[in-house]
Parts: structure tokens; sequence; C-alpha cells
């Protein structure tokens, strides 16, 4: 598998993840797969070690931040926490979206028991009408939009699509498996459609503009096509 390094210098490097890979095996996980993760890869290509600044889901594809040191990471991390990092993710969900949306509503923690406040802003890109029915309709509907988290919590942009009832296709906890399994029989897709795009940031170390681009993956860009909607990467 190739590494698509966007970004690299002596204090971090910042590759866009593919789509179903773990960014790091659990440490304490019991049946952890024989599977490649997202530093091992790194490793294998580079014989580099780094360090996870921030998070993405196993199914979340995009840009990913890693620093190559342990002293490094706390000031890399400071522009998450002062949210002084911008952060562009896309998603294909279902129905026709609002033009744009705040939606300000607590998201769990990763405890699970506990609300944390949460920020999102939305804007709605494109949409399509197929003549493909999707119970209880005989059409379906799909929005791209993107998505700028104000804040930083476990699933917040699935958690927030879904509380609008815009849930992202292939969202298997959150979504709509009526129009994912639509999704899967029609085009062959079973991916999480949410792609961290773009990250833009003022290097804490040197003060450039780092600004960022991860291409989408490739059933990304049949989708586009079968749509009929602009690449907003391009």
């Amino acid at each position: 598998m190739e590494l698509d390094i966007l970004f690299e210098d002596e204090f971090c490097i910042c590759v866009n993840k593919p789509n179903d890979m773990l960014i790091h095996h659990a440490k304490l996980s019991r049946s952890v797969k024989q599977e490649l993760s997202l530093l091992q890869l790194i490793f294998n290509k580079k014989s580099l070690k780094v360090y996870p600044v921030h998070r993405l889901d196993r199914r979340t594809s995009g840009v990913v931040l890693l620093a190559k040191n342990t002293a490094f990471v706390s000031k890399f991390q400071t522009l998450f926490t002062e949210n002084s990092i911008q952060k562009t993710y896309f998603g294909v969900v279902r129905g026709f979206a609002p033009t744009e949306k705040i939606i300000d509503s607590p998201v769990k923690g990763r405890d699970s028991t506990v609300y944390k406040e949460a920020l999102t802003e939305m804007k709605t890109l494109q949409t399509v009408t197929l003549q493909i029915p999707v119970k209880p309709y005989e059409t379906s509907r799909y929005s791209l939009v993107a998505l700028h988290p104000k804040t930083g919590r476990m699933h917040q942009l699935r958690v927030h699509m879904t509380k609008i009832s815009h849930p992202l296709i292939g969202d298997g906890k959150y979504g709509d498996k009526n129009h994912d399994d639509m999704f899967l029989a029609n085009f062959g897709y079973s991916y999480l459609f949410l792609h961290a795009g773009k990250l833009e940031f003022k290097h804490p170390f040197t003060s450039e503009i780092i600004s960022l681009k991860g291409s989408f993956p490739e059933d990304w860009i049949d989708l586009f096509n079968r749509f009929s909607w602009e690449n907003p990467l391009q």
C-alpha cells in the first residue's frame, strides 16, 4: 500500500489516511486483527515512529497530522484545543440538507455517559435526485456537504448529521440502513462517506502557514462522476 504524504518537516508529517484503516491498534484489545495500521504503514515506508496529534475514525479517510517526537505533540495539540486549526470535512448525506446550518448540540464523550458541548458548521455544496426507490419513497435524494467542526468530540460529525435527519451514507452506527443498502446494491459502495479533506494551521515551531488537501478515495471519485458532482478539492 502506498503512503500519501502531504507535508513533512523535522517536526511533523501529514498524510492522507485511507478509508477503513486504524490509526493505531488499541493496546488493551484482546482481539487485535493482523491488519496494517497507519502508524505501521508510516514505519514500514519511512522507518519512522510517529505520534498522532488527533484522531480519525477507522472508516473516515483524509488528512492526519502526526508529530515526529513526543516532545512536539503538546504544541500541535494546542492548535486543536484552542481552535486555531481549520478543518474541513466532506460528507454525503441522505436527503436535501439545509443550504447552511450551525449545529449546536451536545455529544456524548468517550465514556458514553457525559454529554459535552459540540458545534459544527455545515454547508450544502451539491444535491442529486436518483430514480432509485428507497422505502418509503419512489426516488432517493442526497447532498454533498462541507462540515467544519468547531469542537472535537468523538463521532461529532456523524452524530450531528443524524440529529438534523441527514445521516451520513455508510454510517452503520448512526445512519440509515435502507440508504446504505441501496448504495451497496446499486453502486458497490460500502464505506462511510466522510472525508477529512482540508487542514490549515500556523506551524507552532516555524510559524509557516500550512494548507493541506487530501484527495478523495476512489469510491468518492466514482460517485462524483455518477452524480455529475464537481470535486470540491479541485
